[in-house]
């Protein structure tokens, strides 16, 4: 709808640019747009082409290229090693976004970014892909120190967000075990009192003492967590330092091919914050356009398949649908702020 009137090269792929704007806005959209008109003017180009659309996309997540802020070469080597470190985390721990770009250019007021997004809009978060997000948001830190033994302001940023969705953990979605599914603190609806008047405390200062100590626990093992896994890939992170001091910004298709050699962890173990409550042993019932694919892609009749909301009984679990005890796990999906840019 945002194209329409717009000279737009043949080979422009509109489905392509809507994946890398998740939560856009229409308004976001766009200002995309119009911002790849003006460039395609101001170059004296006819046709919107895919590289004004993907630097129009950057200016409306990051801000304008600052061309002339000139960095010296060992500055230039901390910020591939801090972007690179970020987008290694980001790319070995399964529950994050795909990295789609990182770039070492000085741009709005950052001197590098990483852009981790989702491949489609997504409404809610699970506890682990969160936990996967706080390392990914200190690797850089954890790249500064490995290498240099000495870390920049560079990720103020990083631990300011890092901070924010820790605590939010704690006190809003009820994700660590000592305080368990409780909300802490009540924010208010009265934007002109100020953010500390506008916001109280509905709890002691010993559960206080607690909050804090559970946001530190949570940060820390994400930080060594994300210096681990450094340690793990340093020679694909050299390889990919390598290349953003040579090309100084990379697509998904580079970055994807330095990582063939990454060492993925695993899946995180379940979770539901407490020993006695124990998951089902028994899956959720599949997705009834699941079971139309998996009859169409075998050339069965859809009706070969059992009803998606059928209840199955495992062997030996006579007439109990629930099941017994299994290991520890599970958890829900919180609702929770979208993933932060670079430092």
């Amino acid at each position: 709808m945002h194209s329409r009137g717009k000279p737009i090269a043949q080979d422009v792929d509109l489905l392509s640019v809507a994946r890398r704007t998740p939560g856009f806005s229409g308004a976001d959209l766009a200002n995309v747009l119009n911002e790849a008109a003006l460039l395609t003017a101001r170059a004296n180009q006819k046709l919107i082409t895919n590289s004004s659309l993907d630097e129009a996309i950057d200016r409306v997540i990051a801000g304008p290229q600052r061309r002339t802020r000139l960095m010296s070469e060992h500055e230039k080597l901390i910020t591939a090693y801090h972007e690179g470190g970020h987008a290694l985390v980001a790319a070995a721990l399964p529950g994050n976004d795909p990295v789609h770009k990182i770039t070492i250019l000085p741009r709005g007021r950052a001197l590098g970014y990483t852009m981790v997004l989702p491949d489609q809009d997504k409404y809610s978060q699970p506890r682990s892909q969160m936990l996967d997000q706080l390392a990914y948001m200190l690797g850089g830190r954890a790249a500064e120190e490995m290498i240099f033994h000495d870390p920049t302001t560079g990720a103020g940023n990083d631990i300011e967000k890092a901070t924010n969705l820790a605590r939010a953990m704690v006190t809003q979605y009820g994700m660590t075990e000592r305080l368990g599914a409780i909300k802490l603190g009540e924010s208010g609806s009265q934007p002109f009192l100020g953010r500390d008047l506008g916001h109280s405390r509905d709890y002691s200062e010993s559960v206080a003492a607690i909050v804090d100590e559970e946001v530190k626990n949570l940060l820390a093992t994400a930080h060594q967590e994300a210096f681990d896994i450094l340690e793990e890939n340093r020679d694909v992170l050299d390889a990919l330092v390598l290349e953003l001091l040579d090309k100084e910004t990379l697509d998904k298709e580079q970055i994807a091919r330095i990582f063939e050699a990454l060492r993925m962890r695993p899946a995180r173990p379940a979770w539901t914050g407490s020993d006695p409550r124990r998951p089902s042993d028994m899956p959720p019932v599949e997705i009834p356009q699941e079971i139309r694919d998996r009859a169409k892609a075998n050339g069965t009749p859809a009706a070969a398949e059992p009803d998606a909301g059928a209840v199955v009984t495992p062997p030996g679990a006579g007439g109990d649908v629930h099941g017994g005890p299994a290991a520890p796990g599970g958890g829900s999906p919180p609702p929770t702020p979208p993933a932060p840019g670079a430092p």
